[in-house]
């Protein structure tokens, strides 16, 4: 028997690099192995936690989700995609999870705790949004999944999901699965940072590269990144370690011997941020030109 995958995407809005390095592009290798059953959520329920005023965004970005889903190459002839709030019991499920999970245990949830105080939520934050990891549980564990690829930052989740199956099926008999992560090996590529050097690329920071850009878009974006600030003339020596187009060619970058050669001659100085930047270009552009295309 195949293992079931689940993963999804909020729809606020359209998917970037840091979701197909870190998730779409292994959606769509473990989709093509053949190996499994493949579920994918567009999370729409879940969205409206923090967007309940504006259910236009929402109903707009699923459409826009799913385009990127068919972009990258996800195919609804091998995935299942579908919309969360479309499948009913997993409210219903939802509501039975709810008395498995105090106040305290989503306090201590450190996910949670990072978004509330990224929102503004600290002194008023919205029931469906202080309890969404159980609303999370109930999408994995009522398909039983037994693989979730995601980021590190939802490492958190899962940990959850799993606790709440285990307390479930120590109550009412052996039920669901105890699902597994499946994060990226490269950190970066599990969480990659915004083009500003903050920690996370972010759609509400407005620091992401979309997989719908243009290529002048794109080109734009890439010749505005953060790099070493004391690297101000070529000769000057440069800084690697915390410069996003380098970080970015060790992420997305094929030809490993180019990057290192380019990293000792930035480091000695005679590099300028332009070169690098013009060939972070092209291969950002190798990959989102057929993106684009199919889009």
């Amino acid at each position: 028997m195949k293992k079931i995958i689940l993963t999804g995407d909020r729809p606020t809005g359209n998917l970037h690099i840091g979701h197909y390095i870190g998730s779409l592009k292994n959606r769509v290798e473990l989709q093509n192995s053949g190996e499994y059953d493949s579920y994918i959520m567009i999370a729409d329920a879940q969205a409206l936690t923090d967007n309940f005023k504006t259910p236009d965004k929402i109903r707009e970005n699923i459409f826009k989700v799913a385009c990127d889903y068919l972009s990258v190459g996800i195919d609804p002839e091998k995935s299942n995609i579908f919309i969360q709030s479309q499948i009913s019991e997993l409210t219903e499920l939802n509501f039975y999870f709810e008395n498995l999970v105090t106040v305290a245990r989503l306090q201590r949830n450190p996910t949670v705790k990072h978004e509330i105080q990224q929102k503004n939520f600290e002194k008023s934050i919205p029931v469906g949004f202080f309890c969404y990891p159980i609303s999370q549980a109930a999408d994995i564990l009522g398909i039983n999944a037994d693989l979730i690829p995601c980021g590190v930052d939802q490492l958190p989740m899962i940990e959850q999901a799993r606790e709440i199956a285990h307390d479930f099926n120590s109550i009412y008999g052996e039920l669901f699965k105890l699902p597994e992560p499946f994060v990226p090996k490269d950190k970066y590529s599990a969480r990659l940072p915004g083009t500003d050097g903050n920690e996370k690329m972010s759609k509400s920071i407005g620091n992401c590269i979309y997989l719908c850009d243009d290529e002048k878009t794109l080109h734009d974006k890439v010749f505005s990144m953060y790099t070493d600030p004391n690297h101000i003339r070529m000769e000057d020596k440069g800084q690697v370690e915390g410069n996003m187009v380098f970080l970015y060619l060790d992420v997305f970058g094929q030809d490993k011997e180019k990057i290192a050669e380019m990293k000792e001659h930035y480091t000695r100085g005679g590099l300028g941020d332009v070169a690098c930047k013009k060939y972070l270009f092209e291969v950002l552009n190798g990959i989102l030109k057929p993106i684009r295309e199919k889009r």
